[in-house]
């Protein structure tokens, strides 16, 4: 079925000294970091492929640790954390050092295409090959070494390597377009809940509290009950977590990070079910779709509401009491009516980002197995 394609192994295809694992702790002190110089690459940077840095270092310390530098077309994958998320060095990234909770593979690209070991090592496939549970438990921990090492890879020649990689890659371009028009139309709609509610707040508006506004209640504790991919989404303090049969709560929502990702706040069109690690949120003054208090929600400070507990969350009845000014329900619902056009097109994106991933989830290990094949120039 796959031909001319030929079996190999990761370490094959990486060139001398290509597995690198960031340095000990020893060797990179916190007390060494400096505010600026020499970013060091943390593993945010490989989950959330941003390029924004806490710690630097000096020009004699990133010489001692030149070994551990990132170079254009590294792989930067996350060790601790939320491990195995990867992020691609390019050219316009400056130069740094990698932190010890990453491991940077570097490849050889005469043997293999950079995006094509970039989304296998993506896959369900490669992600369960690159890591494994620690010593039979839950914990998942990059695998060691010699077993990265000794991946299987499927490789046909470069040049369909080439063509599924842009495949995969137009899906992704598709999706990373419409996540920065959501970004754009939710700033739109907070600008205009700024303006109205906040710049030009009327001074007869009614001083009172939150809690007048909306009421908070606790999610509900699931365990071995979350699944993966079918049924209502379980709504965690970051997010999705996973999915379940039932849903607690009518959609549309808010959730509100109470343990975790501290006050973070999501909208939720459809039925969900919030977990123990949230509040979710019912109003008081009943505006349509919710928008308004979204909104208002996300211009308050949660993350700055910590409690005085061991375990750092969000106080119900300190966030409740927030002051605010209470605008009249009409303006409320002027507000939603007006704001629901930027909403509506966000929805419209957001099913349209699940079913672009949903295709390329699916696409993505019969193009790597060679079940589904793409036509390419020359493959010779």
């Amino acid at each position: 079925m796959t031909g001319e394609w030929k079996e190999t192994e990761l370490g094959d295809i990486l060139v001398e000294k290509g597995y690198i694992r960031g340095p000990f702790g020893s060797s990179l002190k916190r007390g060494e970091m400096k505010d600026s110089g020499v970013p060091v690459y943390e593993q945010k940077n490989a989950i959330y492929n941003s390029r924004d840095f806490r710690f630097f270092i000096d020009e004699d310390k990133f010489h001692e640790l030149k070994r551990f530098q990132v170079r254009t077309n590294d792989l930067i994958i996350s060790c601790s954390g939320t491990v195995g998320k990867i992020s691609i060095i390019k050219e316009e990234d400056p130069k740094g050092i990698i932190s010890q909770a990453l491991l940077t593979l570097r490849v050889n690209t005469k043997k293999i295409e950079l995006l094509y070991l970039y989304y296998f090592l993506s896959s369900r496939q490669g992600f369960a090959l690159l890591t494994q549970a620690s010593h039979g438990s839950v914990q998942i921990n990059i695998a060691e070494r010699k077993v990265v090492e000794s991946i299987p890879l499927l490789l046909p020649p470069l040049p369909e390597q080439r063509a599924i990689a842009s495949v995969l890659s137009s899906l992704d371009d598709k999706i990373d377009l419409l996540h920065r028009q959501n970004k754009t139309l939710e700033a739109m709609a907070e600008t205009l809940f700024r303006q109205w509610f906040v710049e030009e707040a009327d001074e007869g508006w009614e001083e009172g509290t939150l809690g007048d506004v909306i009421d908070l209640f606790y999610g509900k504790g699931l365990k071995n009950e979350i699944r993966t991919g079918t049924g209502y989404p379980v709504i965690g303090s970051s997010g999705i977590v996973g999915y379940h049969s039932e849903f607690l709560v009518e959609g549309p929502g808010i959730v509100i990070g109470r343990k975790g990702t501290l006050g973070k706040v999501i909208y939720l069109w459809d039925n969900f079910f919030p977990i123990d690690t949230t509040y979710y949120v019912k109003s008081k003054v009943e505006s349509a779709g919710l928008l308004y208090e979204y909104f208002l929600l996300k211009t308050l400070s949660f993350e700055e509401m910590d409690s005085d507990s061991a375990v750092p969350g969000l106080n119900r009845n300190l966030a409740l009491s927030t002051e605010i000014k209470i605008a009249p329900l009409d303006k409320l619902n002027q507000f939603n009516q007006f704001s629901s056009t930027f909403i509506d097109k966000l929805r419209k994106n957001t099913k349209q980002i699940h079913t672009l991933e949903k295709m390329r989830d699916t696409l993505l290990p019969k193009l790597m197995s060679g079940e589904v094949r793409v036509e390419c120039e020359d493959v010779g």
